[in-house]
This record gives structure tokens, C-alpha cells and sequence, in this order.
């Protein structure tokens, strides 16, 4: 199975009879339903053996496989992505990092026969702050008793077993709380109850549940890891899903991406079409420099979990920090190039509107942006004053994007303060490698001063800084390190890469040093030059049947 096999299987988009094409996926939504067809299609395709690992009878050896695949599904429909089988990735990954043999294969079993595994972490009183939810789990003669609340669930109502996070100490701190492995039928039915579906506005056809329990036992052998390694437990197991749901998320953004180049090019404005105006093609060849900018960031992060798994406690974050900005601002300049067509719910375009709700809350569903930076952070002064500009770059294995992995070991995930940063290395090597009169070697010495500057600011800050009370200027210390990141990413990946054109990374680095603020580093005729060069690339491939990502592999639509 591959994502061309899924491809295959979901036909053209645009076929009205299409069973799970675009007019079926919108008429989905607006019941607020999910796709049954769609449902069916991903069942006899084994999508739930994606989320299982090879060892357990499933397809998980590769994060980037596994990216690759949901993002040919996310790019049809991303509801359906979320709803039949992420949800269950991002409860199922717990029990594969912290759970027993016994464990691990009763998920597979779950799994590979069709059925869900929700996450049951989330309390609305609480959000992120994970510390301090209340859902609680007191010993019993035989297991456990659990009280309290969990809501904003995917799939919970439908899911045959979850994985519960739940106080099990009151000793304030991070081993105050544990995870817990059960199945629906584990649970008395007088002692759980089905909360009412939250509606959403994006997602519509996602079930979002909630259950209340009231002493409800649960089994002796239900937990996953020791008790108190909860946070400890989700902390190494999310750093999977949290890369690859950025990467996922290129699939979204490279389908409005390419509704908006048909909508120009067939709209007709001021004696010619839309596409002919200048403003029109800037704007979408920047969005294409960021869809670029977030495959290469993320490419590089699902490799770092195979090849340098102790340094993803700091690259998961940042990856999933920054591109879910980006992706959000990209979806914002699309919907300016659409016009009025960008909010119709019929039509040619309707898809479009539908990506943009879809895609705004799965860009902070899981962890949101700022518990991102606070887990960046910490590790700042330390890489600053030991690793950044001395340590060599990281192996250009880990830029090398399609090569071969060694299989995805969750035990290599770590918690711990990391000793070394190699993304941050390849910006002093560009900038010495690189003439510094070229356009790529004065993006180099421009990110490498930035890391001059930021070293600075890490050492002034203040041990309060290093936690969830930092104040605003340390957040944005750590928000420009994740461009900084990003950036390193980008010129790396091209590097690798011979089939990718120098004008597209000068649309990437623009893109990226202008979060960073300053003067501009291209010339006028410089920044134009790129920008019509990435258009045309957009095009080219637009017209071709190609993705717009560095795949570029053919599709059906």
C-alpha cells in the first residue's frame, strides 16, 4: 500500500459521480457528517495498519511513509484524515512507546480489525495544562477507580478503547498524573456516561465527545508505564504526531494552493484574467515558498526521529510551532487571491472554504502553539552557550529526503535536556561555504548574525523565562529560533537535492527572514525574479497533474 494506491483509489476529485470525490465530501460536510463512502474506501485499504508498527502486524516503520500517506488522504478531505484514523495514531502511539507486549498487541488486534483508540486527555477547564487536569484515578482492591470528566475527544463515542490520562497523585508537579490503557467494554455502563457531540466550526463532520465517570473501575493492569510517568509518557510518544501532523498538513494547503491557481487563471478581471496581475502572482508564488518552506522543515523533522531521536524533544515543537503559523497565514493570502469565491459553499471553489475551516483547528489541536514554546525554552541557554556555531553540522543524512531510514524505534525517543543542535550548524558552514555576495550567502550570513543575536538574549534570560511564566520577549526568543531552524532546514534540503531550483529557496529564505524581521536581504529585481520563477513552477506543475511539494509526484486531481 502506498499513497499513489490511495490516490488511485479516490479517483478524480471533480467527477460529480465520484463517490468520494469533492461533491460528496462538501454535502458530507454540510450534514456535519463524515464521508461514509470515504469511511468504507479506507477501510479495505487497511488504513488503521498505517498506525500499527511492523513488529505488531501493521505498515509503521517510517515516519515519513506514514506522513506521506495521511497527507494523500488529508489533501482530499481533511476530516475524514482526522476522523477514521488520526485520532487513533494519537492514542495508539502512547501504548507503543510506554505500553507492555500484552498491551501493545491487544492495540494491534483493535486496530487491524477496524476499531479506534481515542485520546482521552483533554478537559476544557484545563486545555494544554495537562499538570493540573482533574480527572482522577484512585486505587481499589482490583485496579482503579476513575472520577471526572474528559471532553473535546475525537471519536470517543465511537472508539472501541482509549488511552485515559489521569491524576493518580495530589503531590503537585509532573509525576502527579498516569496513563491508562482500556477498552469501552472495561467500563460499567452505570458508571461512564456519554456526554453531549461538541459542534465545531471547522471538521464538521468529526465527532468530538466527552465522558463523564463517576468511581468507575477500571482494570489493575490498564496502565501504561509506572504511575506518575504520565506527562513523561506523552512527552516522548508526541514527538512522532507532532511532526507528522505539520507534514500532513502540506496536503490541505497544496489543494487550496491549486484551486486558487485554476480560479486565477480562469476569472476574468480588468480585460484578461486574474492571474495576469502582478499582486496575484506574488501572492501565490510566496504561499508556494511556504508550503516549501513547511514540506522541507517537516521533511527534515520526521527524519531527525529515525537518525537523531534525541534531538526531536526540541525539533518536534518547533516544527509543529512554526508551520502551523505559517500554514495558517498562507491559508489567510489564499483566501485574499479568491476573493469572494474563497467563502462560497457551492460551486467550483467550494472545496476551498471547506480546507480553510478544516484546516485552523487541526493547526492547534494536540498542543497548541505557545505549550510549544514552552517546551523549546529550557533548552535554549544551554545550546546557545555550548553548541550553537561550534557544533559541526548535523550528517547530511538527515537531509536527504525519500533515502533510506533505519525502522522508527520509540524506545530512542527521549526526555532530557539535549547536549548538541546540528540544524543550527549548517548556518555557519552555509554562511562559510557560500560567496557572500550571492543572493544564498547573504541569507546565511543573515541567519548566522541572527544566531549571534539570539545566543545573547539566551543567556540574559531569567530562570522565570525557562518556564510556563516567561515573559513575552522570551517567547519570541524562542519564536525566532524556530525560523532560524526552518531556515537551516531549507538550505540543507537543497543542498541534497539537485532537482530543486535555487530561485525556490530565495522564496523560501525571503519568506522566512522576513518573520525575522530587518532590512530585506534580495534586491527588488532580485525578490521579483524568484517570485516569478516559483509561479511558473507552481504552474508548471498545476497543468502537468504534479503535487505542488517536493515530491512532485503525479496525481489524479
Amino acid at each position: 500500500m502506498s499513497a499513489e494506491k490511495l490516490d488511485a483509489l479516490f479517483g478524480d476529485p471533480r467527477d460529480p459521480d465520484n463517490p468520494v470525490g469533492y461533491a460528496a465530501v462538501l454535502a458530507a460536510d454540510e450534514r456535519h457528517e463524515m464521508l461514509a463512502e470515504g469511511e468504507r474506501l479506507l477501510e479495505a485499504y487497511g488504513m488503521n495498519a498505517e498506525f500499527v508498527p511492523a513488529a505488531y502486524g501493521g505498515r509503521l516503520v517510517r515516519a515519513d511513509r506514514l506522513a506521506e500517506v495521511q497527507r494523500a488522504l488529508w489533501r482530499r478531505d481533511p476530516c475524514l484524515g482526522l476522523g477514521y484514523g488520526f485520532s487513533s495514531l494519537l492514542g495508539s502511539v502512547n501504548i507503543w512507546s510506554a505500553g507492555t507486549h500484552e498491551q501493545r498487541t491487544k492495540a494491534a488486534e483493535i486496530l487491524l480489525g477496524g476499531g479506534r483508540i481515542a485520546a482521552a486527555f483533554h478537559e476544557l477547564d484545563h486545555g494544554n495544562d495537562f499538570a493540573h487536569a482533574e480527572c482522577a484515578a484512585v486505587p481499589s482492591d482490583d485496579g482503579w477507580l476513575l472520577t471526572g470528566r474528559k471532553e473535546i475527544v475525537t471519536n470517543l463515542r465511537r472508539a472501541e478503547a482509549m488511552v485515559l490520562f489521569a491524576r493518580t497523585s495530589e503531590v503537585a508537579g509532573s509525576r502527579s498524573h498516569s496513563q491508562f490503557f482500556v477498552t469501552r467494554d472495561e467500563l460499567p455502563a452505570d458508571r461512564v456516561l456519554d456526554l453531549p457531540r461538541f459542534p465545531s466550526s471547522g471538521m464538521n463532520g468529526v465527532q468530538l465527545g466527552g465522558l463523564r465517570f463517576s468511581d468507575c473501575p477500571i482494570p489493575g493492569n490498564a496502565m501504561l508505564g509506572r504511575p506518575g510517568q504520565g506527562i513523561e509518557n506523552a512527552l516522548r510518544a508526541y514527538q512522532l504526531s507532532r511532526v507528522v501532523l505539520p507534514a500532513i498538513l502540506v496536503g490541505p494547503l497544496d489543494t487550496a494552493l491549486r484551486l486558487a491557481l485554476e480560479c486565477v487563471h480562469e476569472r476574468r478581471l480588468y480585460g484578461g484574467v486574474a492571474a495576469d496581475l502582478p499582486y496575484v502572482r506574488a501572492a501565490l508564488a510566496r504561499t508556494y515558498a511556504d508550503l516549501l518552506a513547511v514540506d522541507a522543515f517537516c521533511g527534515v523533522g520526521l527524519r531527525a526521529l529515525h537518525l537523531a531521536p534525541e534531538a526531536t524533544l526540541l525539533y518536534a515543537p518547533a516544527v509543529k510551532y512554526l508551520t502551523s503559523r505559517i500554514v495558517l497565514d498562507a491559508f489567510e493570502d489564499l483566501r485574499a487571491v479568491m476573493g469572494a469565491q474563497g467563502y462560497l459553499r457551492e460551486g467550483s471553489y467550494a472545496m476551498f472554504q471547506k480546507l480553510v475551516r478544516d484546516a485552523a483547528p487541526a493547526t492547534f489541536a494536540h498542543i497548541s502553539r505557545s505549550a510549544c514554546l514552552v517546551l523549546i525554552l529550557p533548552q535554549l541557554p544551554r545550546l546557545a552557550r555550548k553548541s550553537w556555531l561550534a557544533d559541526p553540522a548535523a550528517a547530511r543524512q538527515l537531509f536527504d529526503l525519500g533515502a533510506d531510514l533505519p525502522p522508527l524505534d520509540f524506545d530512542q525517543l527521549a526526555v532530557g535536556m539535549l547536549s548538541g543542535d546540528g540544524l543550527i550548524g549548517v548556518l555557519a558552514e552555509t554562511a562559510e561555504r557560500e560567496s557572500a555576495g550571492s543572493p544564498v550567502g547573504r541569507f546565511a550570513v543573515r541567519f548566522r548574525d541572527e544566531v549571534l543575536a539570539l545566543r545573547d538574549q539566551c543567556a540574559a534570560l531569567a530562570p522565570s523565562d525557562l518556564t510556563i511564566g516567561a515573559s513575552p520577549e522570551a517567547y519570541a526568543v524562542a519564536d525566532r529560533y524556530t525560523v532560524l531552524l526552518a531556515a537551516a532546514a531549507a538550505l540543507a534540503v537543497w543542498r541534497s537535492d539537485d532537482r530543486q531550483q535555487e530561485a525556490a529557496l530565495l522564496g523560501i529564505l525571503d519568506r522566512l527572514s522576513g518573520r525575522l524581521g530587518g532590512a530585506p536581504v534580495l534586491t527588488p529585481d532580485e525578490r521579483a525574479s524568484a517570485e516569478q520563477a516559483l509561479f511558473d513552477i507552481a504552474v508548471e506543475r498545476f497543468q502537468d497533474g504534479r503535487l505542488l511539494d517536493l515530491s512532485a509526484r503525479h496525481v489524479s486531481g
